[in-house]
């Protein structure tokens, strides 16, 4: 695989492995925050190959395992309308609400479909004028992009049969959120490297300095993971609180201007709920006025929901901050699998219980 392979070199992981462990000094806690970065860290053994100074923690770098419960219930309730059909990403279908999930709305008979984009959402909406095409768009800033120009094709196409329900969530908030927890741990980030190359890392310098908390942008091959953590243990090690980039075949320190602007032009910042973790302000991004006749929030007639853990032993909550792991919960791996699923972080593929049950660390059944 041209352009791949030489990122799973076993040769030069060994010698970056050997490296960390000649730095690592004394014990590090590190946050890898994409999930992503923590299927590759359990996939590749990365994890059980790093230095015992070395502990890895899992950030909430998974959208679909951040998307607060009430906002799928309004995804479900449109699901329900006769005249409505629901699309989303495939993963978000399995999610649980308060009481079920929209695969089960789709087994009762609701018009629920799996798309790969927001783009395929708007070509249904074209070949079926006689029905109400609501997208269910979740995310971080790497898909709002793409959400945001099915918003302006929609409108100069003058599609009036096409709406957005959005759950989108912006991550340097949510990283701030961490940080200035009384419970945070966390002494360096691995910063998600698909997020920055929408939107650069200029926040996280703010942040970075303003919390005494080096970072490191990571890719998320081997090879990515571990120069990553040798940069960000070097910054630990030497007291340094920077930001440097290690994806820099992808990402550059302003982002990808373009992105940034189209998504600036369609989706105004707003305070947002994030699953298990609750409000962050200014974390979450809706359609702006001029686009409200596309936002289902304000088009449909969708009742609240009250917010509530749909299991008082799922621990999700905690593990989507980084406070506690997925073996830690009683639940894992026996009332809790990717088949029947207690809390999102198990159903979805960039979640970490999920990762922990594949990848078979300890405290898995198998």
């Amino acid at each position: 695989m041209r352009y791949l392979d030489e990122y799973r070199d076993g040769d030069a992981s060994r010698k970056l492995l050997d490296a960390i462990a000649a730095a690592a000094t004394r014990p590090w806690t590190v946050m890898e925050v994409c999930g992503s970065q923590t299927h590759s860290f359990l996939k590749y053994g990365i994890d059980q190959m790093l230095p015992s100074e070395v502990t890895l923690i899992h950030g909430p770098g998974c959208p679909v395992c951040v998307t607060p419960a009430e906002i799928i219930d309004q995804a479900i309730a449109l699901a329900e309308r006769p005249d409505v059909t629901l699309v989303s990403y495939g993963d978000m279908l399995r999610v649980p609400g308060t009481a079920k999930d929209l695969l089960s709305v789709k087994a009762e008979g609701g018009d629920v479909r799996m798309v790969y984009s927001s783009l395929d959402a708007l070509k249904l909406a074209r070949e079926h004028p006689d029905r109400k095409v609501v997208f269910f768009a979740i995310g971080f800033e790497t898909t709002a992009p793409a959400n945001a120009m099915a918003v302006v094709v929609a409108e100069r196409e003058g599609i009036d049969n096409f709406f957005m329900l959005t759950s989108h969530v912006l991550v340097p908030p949510a990283l701030e959120a961490i940080a200035s927890s009384p419970e945070n741990r966390v002494q360096g980030f691995l910063a998600p490297g698909h997020v920055c190359t929408v939107t650069g890392y200029v926040d996280y310098e703010r942040l970075a300095g303003k919390y005494r908390t080096p970072m490191v942008v990571s890719g998320f091959e081997p090879l990515d993971l571990l120069q990553a953590t040798y940069m960000l243990v070097r910054q630990l090690e030497e007291g340094r609180c920077e930001v440097e980039n290690q994806y820099a075949r992808s990402v550059k320190r302003e982002g990808n201007e373009q992105a940034r602007a189209l998504m600036e032009s369609v989706f105004e910042v707003v305070d947002h709920g994030w699953r298990g973790i609750g409000v962050i302000p200014r974390s979450g991004l809706r359609l702006k006025g001029r686009y409200a006749r596309f936002d289902a929030g304000r088009v449909f007639d969708i009742a609240a929901t009250t917010p509530r853990q749909a299991e008082s032993v799922c621990i999700a909550g905690l593990v989507l901050q980084g406070i506690r792991k997925p073996v830690d919960c009683p639940a894992f791996g026996i009332d809790c699998t990717p088949e029947h699923c207690l809390g999102a972080p198990m159903v979805s593929s960039e979640g970490a219980c999920a990762a922990y049950y594949h990848y078979a660390r300890q405290g898995a059944p198998r």
